[in-house]
Parts: C-alpha cells; sequence; structure tokens
C-alpha cells in the first residue's frame, strides 16, 4: 500500500513533536507539552523539512480547551460579573488604541498596503483576520505570518515574564487524571465538544472549536451535570497539538518574508506589549483584577494558548476568557463595519 505524502509529513512531524517534547521534558523546560511540539517543529518548518500540520486533528484538540473553560463557568462566575464589569470596559479603549498606533505603524513604518496594515493591527482570531482581510483586498500570506508571529513571540515570551515580573508559577494542575473522574462526567464533555464544535460550525459560530463546546459545557456545568475540568491527559494532548499548529504555521517562510513580514510581526509584538502592560498596571492599580490575571486577560495572544496559560497558573480562567471573548467578538464584529466606513470616506 502506497503511504500519500501527507501522511508521511504528519508522520514526521509527530515524531518530531514527539522528541521536541521528551528533549523539553528531559531538561525539565516549563509547559514542555505546549513548547516543545511548538520549538521542534518551527525549526523543522524553518528548515523547509517535508512536515504537515494535523488537519481536524488540531481543531478537534481545541474543542479540550472549549470543554475546560465550559466547565469553569459556574453560578460563582456570574455573581463576579459586575466586579469585572469596569476591566471589560477598558477592552473596547484596548482595541481602539492598538488600531489607532497599530494600523499607521504598518501602514508607514513597514509600508503595507492599506487592507493588509488595518488587518493585521487587528487583534482578532487569527483566521478571522486573514479571511477578512482577504476579502478587502490584503495580503493573505502576510496576514497569517503576521498573527502566526504575534501568537507565537507572546505564548514564548508570556510565561516567562509571569515568572519573572509576578512570580507566578506554572505548575498549577491541569486537571484530574483520567482514572479519577467518572467516566459519565467524561462522557458528557465528549458529547459537549462533539455537538458544540460540529454545531457551531453549521450555524457559523465564530471559533467553533473552542466557543462551541465552551457553550454547551457551560449549560452542563450550571446544570450540576458537570464538575470538574476535563483529564490531564486530554489538555495535555490539546497543548501538544497546539504547539504543532503554531510551529507549522511557518512553514515555507522565504528570507524576504523573514526579514520583513516575520520581522514586522515581531516589532509589532513590542507595540503590543507596551499597551498591554500600561492596561495590566492600571487594573491592577484600581485594585479591579491580581497581576497576573489582569495580564492574562489583556495579552493579545490566542485564545487557546491563552486558556492554556490561565490553567497552568491557577488563574481565574472566568476573568481572563470574558476579557477575551469580548476583545475578540469585538474585533469580529467591529473590524470590518470601521473598515467599510474607512473605505466610504477615502472614496467621499
Amino acid at each position: 500500500m502506497r503511504i500519500s505524502q501527507s501522511t508521511k509529513g504528519r508522520s514526521l512531524t509527530l515524531i518530531l513533536a514527539g522528541g521536541g517534547t521528551l528533549a523539553f521534558w528531559w531538561v525539565d523546560l516549563p509547559l514542555p507539552f505546549l513548547f516543545g511540539p511548538m520549538a521542534a517543529c518551527l525549526i523543522a518548518a524553518l528548515s523547509n523539512l517535508p512536515i504537515n500540520g494535523f488537519g481536524q486533528v488540531s481543531v478537534a484538540a481545541r474543542t479540550i480547551l472549549g470543554v475546560a473553560v465550559g466547565a469553569s463557568i459556574t453560578p460563582d462566575l456570574f455573581h463576579q460579573l459586575p466586579q469585572m464589569a469596569m476591566s471589560v470596559a477598558l477592552v473596547p479603549v484596548f482595541i481602539a488604541l492598538i488600531g489607532i498606533i497599530g494600523v499607521p505603524f504598518f501602514r508607514h513604518v513597514w509600508a503595507f498596503d492599506g487592507p493588509t496594515a488595518y488587518y493585521a493591527a487587528m487583534p482578532g482570531g487569527l483566521q478571522d483576520m486573514v479571511i477578512f482581510g482577504a476579502e478587502a483586498g490584503g495580503d493573505p500570506r502576510a496576514l497569517s505570518l503576521i498573527h502566526a508571529t504575534r501568537v507565537l513571540i507572546i505564548v514564548t515570551l508570556a510565561p516567562a515574564f509571569l515568572t519573572l515580573a509576578y512570580g507566578a508559577g506554572l505548575t498549577n494542575p491541569i486537571g484530574a487524571p483520567v482514572t479519577e473522574l467518572p467516566v459519565s462526567e467524561m462522557a458528557l464533555m465528549a458529547a459537549a465538544a462533539l455537538i458544540g464544535w460540529k454545531g457551531g460550525e453549521r450555524i457559523g459560530l465564530f471559533g467553533a472549536s473552542i466557543l462551541g463546546p465552551m457553550i454547551v459545557t457551560a449549560v452542563l456545568s450550571l446544570s450540576g451535570l458537570i464538575h470538574s475540568r476535563p483529564p490531564a491527559e486530554a489538555i495535555l494532548a490539546a497543548q501538544f497539538f497546539i504547539g504543532c499548529g503554531i510551529g507549522v504555521h511557518f512553514l515555507g517562510v522565504t528570507w524576504g518574508e523573514l526579514t520583513r513580514v516575520v520581522l514586522a510581526g515581531i516589532a509589532y509584538v513590542l507595540v503590543l506589549a507596551v499597551l498591554a502592560a500600561g492596561f495590566t498596571g492600571l487594573v491592577t492599580w484600581a485594585g479591579l483584577g491580581n497581576p497576573v490575571e489582569a495580564f492574562l486577560a489583556f495579552a493579545p495572544g490566542g485564545q487557546a494558548e491563552m486558556t492554556v496559560l490561565a490553567i497552568v497558573t491557577g488563574a481565574d480562567l472566568g476573568f481572563v476568557i470574558t476579557h477575551h471573548l469580548t476583545r475578540i467578538v469585538l474585533v469580529i464584529v467591529g473590524a470590518p463595519l470601521v473598515a467599510g466606513f474607512m473605505a466610504r470616506r477615502r472614496k467621499d
């Protein structure tokens, strides 16, 4: 039987990612199941090795994090919402400042065209910003690399910053072992993941692989049918495939893209870091949240990656995810509207 190139590529990816995980675990580096595969796949991608992503398997892995977030939505979270209102109200201001600074940064400093500069600056989901940008006439390859670079750098540096600046540990138990959880609850979680994911896709829900399972699991949690997060083994598997996905995204990057597009993405992360640090300080100073949770809430990384960091630091998942959901919803809904308004003004 002939093995397809994609199967060979995925097999190589699995071997390299597994080796990266073991290497990080062996030398006792933090989050080996996330950073090991990410580092191994990034090196392989930049070396032009014939690796491949895992497609729907990687998407399915994100459903685990959606279930983990949904399980943390309890009646207590709703009691905390009034306390979060002030810090959540800062999210639109945060997004506006990012746009005011970010669009000219990409347009005038790095000479990208208007649509590419606009959607490169927006702190939304990678896939959504690439789709919106391409529809507006932007460069989808540049947008994909810029947002992938943003996620890569933030996910890489955030744990070190949390540890050095705030003394946060990255050793919080991520979940109970599979042997300690009731089979009935795990069956409900699996059903919530599948129904939420596929149901969300059918109705066009953005981020369906995370938000769909989160919504279904939240209903089960609020109904008292689920009392714990997915087993630790499942969350480690999610970390593994997310790490692979981040690294594989840089497959085929040319030297020209590396020195312009990726470098622009790295420079932009520094801009975002200053803004995020300012809002983290403001939230902490005003007593609206503790430093670790405020940092994770305003760090403009990917939703899945920030969920992983919130879990391993023991941060309040509800606080962190409420802010990220607010940011993503506002960007996905608002960015195309603002872009259309700006385009009409230019025509006038």
